[in-house]
């Protein structure tokens, strides 16, 4: 594909690096990390101020619920065509276009806000033009990644661009909620369209490295649209572990969404506030942030056991909102849940980058994204009718039990268990990308390729 080839970096010769930070000394990375940064902070604030208009609009959980909702069903019904096409096209144009789309969407939004011609038809549009854009950006910033990451890098390069990502959602969740309460969420409906513009301007300096064109060469391949996504189908299936963990997080993303992003801000309205539910929501990226540090220094091969296992505390947040704990300890649950989803995020993106092919991998991850999404629209649109009929209480804690269940059953897989990453890679202050000492080749367990298919007893596999 056009961008499949190595990453480069566009510095003119080596240069010493150390420590966490090094991969942001290579241009084409450092751009990555800044749009994705800002990408998530603007859509870190998106729902909370759209939240709150809604709110505002018809003070209904329900037709929050169905507002929240559109963007995730756009999200989850285009991202596999957001797939093909980062497998095809240019991943930073991509990204570009993407962001312009949304900067526009939320745009919109903010002029209806401003006008007073807001109605709950016209906010469920634009939802969904704001999703049909998250859907064709996010398989290609997830595939973008491995190659503009320095080589030997990957793994801090994971972490690096993720706690730039979780920064981001710091940032934009407290941001969201002081807008909605201080300026009213049209005019943070403004801001929000323009952090997403900043995006855009972002991705346009990542240049990644072509190949001359051959004119004694085949012609390109023309586009076969089925056939390519069954091929990702089947990269998608052959590894266990894959559709295993995602449809752990069906069940996972179901619960916290309704639990989180519908019933926690009618919670708020009626306790402790719209600024402080901002607040708890950046306590949870906080945590995450804090997190990417503890993950970037592991050296640990097992990771997708840990980071399946600890996604288990998502329960702590809903637990404490079933309880009306007091807002000290809430902020505390959210802040060890943000510390255990980086666990995770880390885990997974190291897991799919060393076992897909680069040319599939962005196949591969919207399959991942739709499965893990897929959930989203049903537990939004659920919470409200779910909590009216049965209780709020009620709703949380079942939504606690489901998750567990969903963790445990992720972990009985023998391939999720024993999933071995490449050894982590220590910088040196001259610059040196030297192995972990401590740790072995990887190795698959016996029995198991490192890519989750079945392989002879005795011919283990690398990763």
């Amino acid at each position: 594909m056009s961008d499949s080839s190595a990453p480069v970096s566009d510095s003119p010769a080596p240069v010493a690096m150390t420590g966490l930070l090094a991969p942001l000394r290579h241009r084409p990375f450092r751009r990555l990390a800044t749009g994705r940064t800002l990408n998530h902070l603007a859509n870190a604030m998106a729902p909370i101020i759209l939240a709150f208009a809604v709110l505002d609009l018809t003070g209904s959980a329900v037709t929050l619920g169905l507002v929240v909702g559109a963007r995730s069903v756009a999200t989850v019904l285009l991202v596999l065509f957001g797939g093909l096409l980062a497998d095809r096209l240019p991943r930073p144009v991509i990204l570009q276009g993407a962001s312009a789309g949304a900067a526009l969407a939320q745009a919109a939004v903010a002029a209806v806000l401003l006008l007073g011609s807001s109605s709950v038809p016209l906010l469920i549009v634009l939802s969904v033009l704001n999703g049909a854009m998250s859907a064709v950006s996010m398989p290609a910033t997830a595939a973008l990644v491995p190659l503009v990451a320095p080589k030997g890098m990957l793994r801090s390069a994971n972490a690096v661009t993720r706690m730039g990502v979780n920064l981001g959602v710091i940032v934009g969740a407290s941001l969201g909620g002081l807008l909605a309460s201080l300026i009213t969420p049209a005019w943070g409906m403004v801001v929000n369209a323009a952090v997403f513009a900043c995006a855009g301007v972002a991705y346009h300096g990542i240049r990644l490295p072509s190949s001359p064109a051959d004119p004694d060469g085949p012609e390109p391949s023309p586009a076969r649209p089925l056939a390519e996504l069954r091929e990702g189908w089947r990269e998608f299936t052959a590894r266990t572990w894959v559709w295993v963990v995602v449809a752990q997080f069906f069940v996972v993303n179901a619960v916290t969404s309704g639990g989180i992003h519908v019933l926690g801000p009618s919670i708020a309205d009626d306790s402790f506030g719209r600024t402080a539910w901002g607040l708890v929501l950046a306590t949870q990226m906080l945590g995450a942030f804090v997190g990417g540090f503890v993950v970037a220094r592991s050296r640990s091969r097992h990771m997708l056991r840990v980071g399946v296992a600890v996604i288990a505390l998502d329960v702590l947040p809903l637990i404490a909102l079933a309880e009306a704990a007091p807002l000290a300890l809430l902020v505390v649950a959210m802040f060890v849940n943000g510390m255990a989803i980086e666990q995770f995020g880390v885990a997974w993106d190291l897991s799919l980058q060393e076992n897909v092919p680069p040319d599939r991998l962005a196949r591969v991850y919207s399959y991942d994204i739709l499965g893990s999404l897929l959930a989203l629209p049903l537990g939004e649109m659920a919470a409200g009718p779910l909590a009216e009929r049965f209780g709020t209480r009620e709703t949380l804690l079942g939504g606690a039990l489901l998750c567990l269940a969903a963790t445990g059953a992720a972990l009985c897989s023998r391939q999720v268990r024993n999933l071995t990453v490449r050894p982590a890679r220590v910088i040196t202050q001259g610059g040196a990308d030297d192995a972990d000492p401590t740790a072995g080749p990887a190795r698959a367990p016996e029995g198991e390729r490192l890519d989750g298919r079945a392989d002879a007893p005795d011919a283990p596999g690398t990763a």
